[in-house]
């Protein structure tokens, strides 16, 4: 009866709403833990008035017509489980929304007084994350201010993230080396997806993944669940959509980044299979291949595309294919210097999911991904030469088992083999005569294993337990990694949480590989054994929420680092001496290590936040923290990370404009304060003696640029036509053109030492078609 209701209401309401354009939401609702369909939950739209909704049928698909165009919030509720809520919910006439929800399952009897938990709006959609963990929507990467359209870049407004470049959209979690991120797609680990990426980095110039087949996705910073290694400092857990399996549609955009196309629809005339794709190139190389080059003696082109196939088999299996690739190419020729820069990836992968009854079920995924990266550089004032040329290949295989034995208790195990192959260059002159720093190929394994338990002690109390376990096949480096998480919902708004584990991770295979000629034509593998790099965290959290909109959460940690690379023994090289590893940015290292270094990271984060409703949306994120290593010489020093506090505020407006009130017009602004970054004092005389730029290093990381500072402004206007929906939009990035201090270094032309500044202002225009 409640399924007629709801569709009578919707029918009612949509003779009202005729004139105005409306979209079909729709979608599907399934059990957390075991993914089985959830048969007769109530979705509501709350945000209208009178409510609209429907229920699912026997497969958990739910559909919704004639939703009008704007801002929607829905309420998700079943008998025998805990409601969920989602807020932020675009509905535009371009493109159908599709949903999938997950409830998680009460297990008190239904006469029992109990305080009901309830999945919110921003909490981590994998349910086995105790703390320090949230999700984010697409719809954010393209409405928060400076984030257009990257994840990455949208992630700095998120508490304990930071950058140090403007340029480069690695983040550094925690006062962590941006190198302990690990990126992951569809459950299985990827190369790092952005342009311009460097060996061993986590960042780039620009991101490669597409807000047009992104879907809702997790962001972790700290005291990973157990599926998750090979990472120290944050996590990203990517998740592609589908495409639409009922009617096709598309998206083209064009801006200062790049143009766009995407396209998705229905395979075969029945089934539920679907395509989804998208590719992008450089708006840049579409001008110079014009003949109109605005870059002068520089030049950044790229490339980029994605696919997913998703075919389901009965109602017991479904196949994914899915990929992701990009191309990118930096030159630069002038007076100083000469230089091409190549930096390409691609992963492409095969998903099988298979339901074995109503409790079980297991995921396997085989994946191959592949980077090169060539770098060929002239110094024209020292004359001096390098050359650079890494090809990485990795072979992955993923099997995930879960069982849900009851509403209690749910278990998930897990193996992850990790096959790779690599062909290593680089060599330099700038010391004298060339000196090959690597040259290697050959191949390994990293072997991974995990098992997880959930445990619900009481329908507020849910313990998270699990083990990770690795193993390097390249030097027999092991770890075994305990992981723990306790939540505790101690009244309807009130929740606390801890957290703590172990973690590790190995060093990018290009640094196992540094060399050094020892005669007769004979090379040595200088860092060949390095141990895994290890942090244990430990994290307690509370979460406030005095409605579905808003909501208070801090959280303190502290983190212990360990078995990090440093100089050896016997090292009398100033900048062995007084460095560690958790100061690089990238991953490839030339010296001579040991795993003997150590450090510690400890903050305190507060979020206050709330979600789009009404037209606006505000959240500000405070983060303190202190990041602190030990090299060799056995001095504490701030690491190169520690800029002490982030401060970002963010803020939004919606209207409702246009003859109907169904076009948006919509303005976003971003306040960010942060410490400046940390720099080593130049030592003067011996720059001038070397003609280059010599560092301190007995000094290492003591100075702190200037405070940074800066405002980003995004306005947009959305015009929502019958079939069609378009968005003008405008980012400002950095209004003030204040010109913040990025690092300093010796001009050998003037004879002096020069600050480097970071971007000034930026506007990015973009205009954004879907039908």
């Amino acid at each position: 009866m409640k399924k007629y209701f709801f569709t009578l209401l919707a029918g009612l309401y949509s003779v009202t709403a005729q004139a105005q354009p409306a979209q079909v939401v729709k979608g599907r609702v399934i059990d957390t833990e075991s993914q089985q369909p959830v048969i007769g939950a109530n979705v509501v739209i709350t945000s209208l008035n009178p409510v609209i909704g429907n229920t699912t049928d026997t497969e958990g698909y739910f559909r919704i017509e004639n939703v009008p165009v704007g801002r929607h919030s829905f309420k998700i509720t079943s008998v025998g489980y805990d409601h969920a809520f989602l807020q932020e919910i675009t509905v535009g006439s371009g493109k159908e929304v599709e949903l999938n929800i997950k409830l998680t399952e009460s297990f008190k009897a239904l006469d029992e007084v109990v305080i009901k938990a309830q999945k919110e709006n921003g909490a981590p959609l994998n349910d086995m994350v105790s703390v320090s963990g949230r999700s984010f929507t697409v719809d954010q990467t393209k409405r928060f201010a400076a984030a257009v359209n990257d994840p990455a870049r949208m992630a700095l407004s998120f508490a304990g993230v930071a950058t140090n470049d403007d340029g480069n959209n690695q983040i550094i979690v925690r006062g962590n080396s941006p190198k302990g991120m690990l990126w992951r797609m569809e459950g299985v680990e990827i190369p790092n997806p952005n342009h311009f990426a460097q060996e061993g980095s986590s960042g780039g110039g620009i991101s490669a993944l597409s807000a047009n087949v992104l879907g809702n996705s997790d962001f972790l910073t700290g005291a990973f669940p157990a599926e998750y290694g090979n990472a120290t400092s944050g996590v990203f857990d990517l998740k592609l959509r589908k495409g639409n399996n009922e009617k096709r549609e598309y998206a083209m955009q064009a801006g200062v980044l790049g143009l766009d196309f995407a396209a998705e629809g229905p395979i075969g005339p029945k089934g539920g299979a679907s395509y989804l794709a998208n590719y992008r190139y450089s708006t840049l190389a579409v001008l110079n291949k014009i003949g109109l080059n605005i870059q002068g003696d520089f030049s950044n082109t790229f490339q980029d595309g994605a696919f997913k196939v998703y075919i389901p088999y009965g109602d017991k299996a479904v196949v994914s294919v899915w990929g992701l690739g990009g191309l990118s190419t930096s030159s630069a020729d002038n007076e100083d210097l000469k230089e091409k820069f190549q930096s390409n990836r691609g992963v492409v992968g095969v998903n099988y999911l298979r339901f074995i009854n109503n409790k079980s079920y297991f995921e396997n995924t085989v994946s191959y991904s592949a980077t090169k990266q060539s770098d060929e550089f002239y110094d024209k004032i020292r004359q001096t030469n390098y050359q650079q040329d890494f090809v990485n290949q990795a072979l992955r295989i993923s099997l995930l088992y879960n069982y849900k034995m009851n509403a209690r208790n749910t278990f998930r195990l897990g193996v992850i083999v990790n096959h790779y192959n690599f062909n290593l260059f680089d060599k330099d002159d700038e010391d004298g005569p060339y000196v090959v720093k690597v040259n290697q190929e050959g191949s390994t394994e990293l072997f991974q294993a995990y098992g997880q338990w959930k445990h619900r002690l009481t329908s507020t109390l849910t313990l998270n337990a699990g083990i990770h376990a690795m193993l390097l096949a390249l030097n027999d480096q092991s770890s075994i990694e305990p992981r723990l998480g306790l939540k505790w919902a101690v009244a309807p708004k009130h929740t606390f949480s801890l957290g703590a584990g172990l973690h590790s991770k190995t060093e990018s295979i290009s640094t196992y590989f540094a060399q050094v000629n020892i005669g007769d034509n004979r090379t040595d593998d200088l860092n060949k054994n390095l141990k895994l790099m290890k942090s244990a965290h430990a994290v307690a959290g509370y979460e406030f929420r005095p409605s579905a909109s808003w909501r208070v959460m801090s959280e303190i940690y502290y983190q212990h680092h360990y078995n990090i690379p440093i100089g050896p023994a016997n090292t009398t090289t100033p900048f062995l001496l007084h460095n560690s590893q958790l100061n690089e940015i990238s991953g490839f290292v030339t010296d001579t290590l040991t795993s003997d270094g150590k450090g510690r990271s400890y903050g305190l984060e507060l979020t206050v936040e709330k979600s789009l409703t009404n037209g606006i949306y505000f959240m500000s994120t405070t983060s303190l923290y202190q990041s602190k290593y030990t090299g060799r010489d056995g001095i504490e020093r701030d690491s190169r990370f520690n800029g002490k506090f982030v401060q970002n505020v963010l803020a939004g407006k919606e209207w409702k404009v246009g003859k109907n009130k169904t076009n948006i017009f919509a303005a976003n602004i971003k306040l960010l304060a942060a410490g400046g970054n940390r720099t080593t004092p130049i030592d003067l005389e011996q720059s001038r003696k070397d003609r280059k730029t010599v560092y301190d290093w007995t000094k290492s990381y003591s100075e702190q640029l200037p405070m940074y500072f800066r405002t980003d402004l995004r306005v947009s206007y959305t015009k929502n036509r019958k079939r069609t929906s378009s968005t003008l939009s405008l980012d400002i990035q950095n209004v003030t053109n204040r010109l913040n201090a990025f690092d300093r270094y010796y001009e050998l032309k003037n004879d002096r030492v020069k600050l480097i500044t970071q971007t000034g202002l930026l506007p990015i225009l973009n205009y954004r078609l879907e039908f």
